[in-house]
């Protein structure tokens, strides 16, 4: 039993010493910037043609990567930028929650001003109206996913590749 353990115990340790991690190296010798995305992160970016990708990302070759179910080599990358899961809830949870609390929000003003029974319906639903109008916006912009993150462009001298990252 004890040589079965160190057998595994063995290989283990055997292959965490020679197990490399790839990434995605962004540099800028203008700049001597440089970053380093590792396989796996969740990533955004833009296509020389108009496409834009959110997701985790895998490396194919040195040339190429894939993201949500396409191939997209280093060359066509127009714009790419970190995109972490956490920034991502939290920035949209934020938007969806202030849209729908304008929304209802005014609803509810405008519930109560034509419950009264009076006149007051009439001057309060035009307050009602200006407290609702940011909600479509807002959940506007929790669909389109802001990211506040700074993305690295090809076209500002920022270089793509992929490479081996050994610990």
């Amino acid at each position: 039993m004890q040589k079965f353990m160190l057998l595994v115990f063995s290989l283990v340790a055997f292959n965490s010493l020679i197990a490399q991690e790839r990434g995605l190296s962004i540099y800028n010798d203008q700049e001597s910037k440089s970053i380093i995305i590792k396989e796996n992160k969740r990533i955004r970016i833009k296509t020389f043609d108009g496409i834009k990708l959110t997701g985790k990302f895998k490396i194919i070759d040195y040339e190429t990567i894939h993201i949500k179910n396409r191939h997209i080599k280093l060359n066509q990358i127009e714009k790419i930028k970190k995109h972490p899961l956490v920034i991502s809830i939290l920035i949209n949870g934020s938007l969806y929650w202030l849209g729908a609390a304008f929304f209802i929000g005014g609803v509810e003003l405008a519930i109560l001003a034509f419950s009264g029974g009076d006149g007051s319906g009439l001057l309060l639903a035009p307050v009602a109206l200006l407290i609702m109008t940011p909600s479509p916006f807002l959940i506007y912009e929790a669909i389109k996913s802001p990211n506040i993150l700074k993305g690295y462009k090809n076209t500002s001298h920022w270089k793509y590749e992929i490479i081996t990252i050994s610990d």
